[in-house]
């Protein structure tokens, strides 16, 4: 699962990065508004922690930009404003949730997961050119082939489509994994790359996972 912070405080950035990496989630951050909406813009995220009191551009325009641009990933506003006033005004543009400084990283945690419990109850299937996967039935298909895969397969398999376009290297791909008991195996990245390979690309015309060399692997329909 990867965060995206946009806080320009970088203390608290060090903060929540630390503890929500200890919480196996991937941390991207920036420290303004118009870097923010950037990353938020070419890279797919499953949460968004957007402060308020942001350099060039505020939270509530960065909030209105990305809603704008349909970009409907979900959103905690991190304000030390508490009126509420303004937790309607970050409702009204689109937030999902709004969390008063200072809080425990408990209760952050908490809205975290409900957050993510919401956006993944309505994503039941994910879909690259030809090949579907199935959040329900754990079933993935290609040109309308069954591919079989073990649980970890598909799991591995939909950590990349989640990531799609972006390029993730060993390390990344590790640690957003670190559940899976042999994630910790030297080299099991690159185990797991190659079986899925010879199942969802080799017996295709078209290749989806890419290497990049000196970087890590990517998976895309480019």
């Amino acid at each position: 699962m990867k965060i995206l912070i946009i806080e320009d405080d970088e203390k608290i950035i060090n903060f929540l990065k630390k503890g929500l990496e200890e919480e196996s989630y991937v941390i991207d951050y920036s420290l303004n508004g118009d870097e923010g909406i950037y990353l938020a813009s070419v890279n797919e995220y499953d949460l968004i922690l957007l402060d308020i009191m942001l350099p060039i551009k505020n939270g509530i325009e960065v909030c209105k930009t990305l809603r704008q641009n349909n970009i409907n990933t979900p959103i905690i506003m991190l304000t030390a404003k508490d009126t509420i006033e303004d937790k309607i005004k970050g409702l009204d543009i689109g937030a999902n949730d709004y969390l008063a400084k200072p809080f425990s990283f408990s209760e952050l945690l908490a809205r975290i997961r409900v957050q993510l419990r919401t956006k993944n109850s309505n994503q039941t299937t994910l879909k690259i050119s030809d090949l579907e996967l199935d959040l329900l039935s754990k079933t993935a298909k290609r040109a309308g082939d069954i591919i079989n895969l073990t649980a970890k397969e598909f799991a591995f398999l939909e950590y990349l489509i989640k990531n799609k376009d972006r390029v993730l290297s060993e390390s990344v791909i590790s640690s957003a994994l670190s559940n899976m008991d042999d994630m910790n195996i030297s080299n099991i990245v690159n185990v797991y790359i190659y079986r899925l390979r010879n199942k969802i690309d080799k017996p295709y015309e078209k290749k989806l996972i890419k290497t990049i060399r000196g970087l890590g692997f990517k998976i895309s329909d480019e």
